[in-house]
Formats: structure tokens, C-alpha cells, sequence
């Protein structure tokens, strides 16, 4: 779905509970390839359009006819999938109206920004079926929540709802469920509309210059930030944000 910059992944397996399959995989690749060099693409939202649930994580009844030989290349390519989604340019937001488990969480992780439901359910438990989260979960958690939350969290296999998410910081927002069953996506929307009227190109480069600066020293992150900051100087979007406010008017970014 695509409507003013906005893109929305929406899942749809209901019988397996958006379970994490090798078509799912093949599918949400190709949705972010198609996305990953669309400049208009100003936010891409992550939603489920099944009621109650927005990823239950690994398929295991697949899993469980896999040939021992085939798992390990599977995970790499969901791994990969979720790593992808992490890297895409433009912000996006995991909209989580329902039960968020294992890889579910791990792509939900992997946006910018999450919204849940104060009803959902999330964690990463994958220690109760003697693994371990595979897709990034054990690296992003940390990064978003702490070492030692994100440790306990892990190692007791244990889930929380949306309000207690949000007090963990592990959710940017926690909105009570509607009669429809998708708060979370409406605020998501909410959330996306806020970020579209910026300009579109330094969103990207806020974007890379925090990612990338994250991972390192200050020092580094400073040099980062400038050499992003180098990347918007040349735009017209930037002429365009000084002529609007000299103008006292609503810019009117381009993206160029």
C-alpha cells in the first residue's frame, strides 16, 4: 500500500499467525528491494493485517520438516531479510496491534520506531525452545533497551504487554486497542504524517549519522555527522526550508 510517501508493509498469513516462512521471507524481501531506491518512499510502516497478532515468529511447523542442512541457511536468509529492513534509508515504524514473539520482535527491532497496543504481547523466547534468538534480536534488544533488561528479558524467555514495553523504552508509544483492532497502526500513521512534511533528505542523513555514530566513538560520530551534514548543504530542499521561513509559509520539500 502507498498513499502520500507513506508505504505499508502489511502481513497476511492468518492461519500460521504471520509466522516467519520461507515464502514470507522471499515476499518482505522483494517488498524492501522495490522500496530501498524509491525516493518518494518518505516512511515505511510495518503492520500486521491479521487481528491479534503481528508475528509470531519462525514457522516451526516448517522448520520442523526442514532437513537439519537447510535450517542454517534459512535463518541467514530471514537474518538477512530483517538486517535489510534495519538498513533501509527512510524511517520506519513497526506498528504492533497483537502478539510481537521471536523473529516477530526481531523485525519489529529492526525499524526505527515501534507502537503497540497496551494488549500485546512481545519478547524474544527462543531460550524455551533451547535456541537462541537468531535474527538480531540478541544485538538489537541491548542497543534498545540496556544490557541487563535486555539480558533478563532474553534468558527467562519472558513477554510483556505494550504498557510494560513502553516503561522498558523497548516501544516508542503504547496506545489502548480499538474496537478495530489496529491502534497501533493508526498511531503509526499518526507518527508517519509527522515525519513526511521535513525534508525528506535530511531525514535520511539523521537517520545514517545516528545509526552510524551509534556504533562508535563520539570523536567518529562527530566526523559522521559532518560528513552527513556535507550531504544537505548543496540540496534545494535547504534553499527551499530558508525561502519558506523568510517567506513565512509551509516549506515545500522535493526531496532534491
Amino acid at each position: 500500500m502507498f498513499a502520500q510517501g507513506i508505504v505499508v508493509f502489511g502481513l497476511n498469513r492468518p492461519k500460521a499467525k504471520n509466522a516467519i516462512s520461507r515464502n514470507l521471507v522471499k515476499m518482505m524481501s522483494e517488498a524492501v528491494d522495490a522500496v530501498k531506491t524509491n525516493n518518494k518512499v518518505r516512511t515505511v510502516i510495518v503492520c500486521s493485517l491479521v487481528p491479534g497478532v503481528f508475528c509470531a515468529g519462525a514457522d516451526l511447523k516448517e522448520r520442523a520438516k526442514m532437513h537439519p542442512s537447510e535450517v542454517g541457511p534459512f535463518v541467514s536468509k530471514a537474518r538477512a531479510l530483517i538486517t535489510e529492513l534495519g538498513n533501509l534509508p527512510m524511517p520506519t515504524i513497526a506498528a504492533i496491534d497483537g502478539a510481537a514473539l521471536g523473529g516477530g520482535l526481531e523485525m519489529a527491532l529492526a525499524c526505527d520506531m515501534r507502537v503497540a497496543a497496551t494488549s500485546a504481547k512481545m519478547g524474544l523466547v527462543e531460550t524455551k525452545l533451547a535456541i537462541i534468538p537468531g535474527a538480531g534480536g540478541t544485538q538489537r534488544l541491548p542497543r534498545t533497551i540496556g544490557v541487563s533488561l535486555a539480558k533478563e528479558l532474553i534468558f527467562a524467555g519472558r513477554v510483556v504487554d505494550g504498557a510494560e514495553a513502553q516503561n522498558l523504552g523497548l516501544v516508542n508509544h503504547a496506545v489502548e486497542q480499538n474496537d478495530s483492532g489496529d491502534a497501533a497502526y493508526r498511531r503509526a500513521l499518526d507518527l508517519a504524517r509527522e515525519i513526511i512534511p521535513q525534508g525528506p533528505i535530511a531525514i535520511r542523513m539523521a537517520k545514517l549519522a545516528i545509526n552510524q555514530g551509534i556504533e562508535v566513538d563520539l570523536a567518529t560520530g562527530l566526523a559522521i555527522e559532518e560528513a552527513c551534514y556535507a550531504q544537505v548543504i548543496p540540496t534545494k530542499d535547504r534553499i527551499e526550508g530558508l525561502t519558506a521561513f523568510k517567506e513565512k509559509r509551509p516549506p515545500r520539500y522535493k526531496g532534491e
